[in-house]
């Protein structure tokens, strides 16, 4: 099964991003959205950001996770 999961980027150098998904820091490819910036929240499936999410949607999305106990760091 494929899922894509909301991270929120911390910093950009070049077209990597430092992203947090849920307390932890990952590295990610901002190939495929050069529109995203820093605070942005983004979908992250296999290293890549694949679509800047609005906010509350992403927030709404983390909330369901933990609800359903699914460890989205794992």
């Amino acid at each position: 099964m494929c899922l894509a999961v909301p991270a929120k980027i911390i910093s950009i150098e070049g077209s990597i991003a430092e992203v947090d998904m849920a307390g932890t820091r990952y590295r990610a490819s901002i190939t495929m959205t050069p529109e995203a910036k820093v605070g942005d929240y983004v979908l992250l499936h296999t290293g890549y950001a694949i679509q800047v999410v609005d906010e509350k949607d992403a927030l709404e999305t983390i909330k369901m996770f933990d609800e359903l106990g699914y460890d989205v760091t794992a």
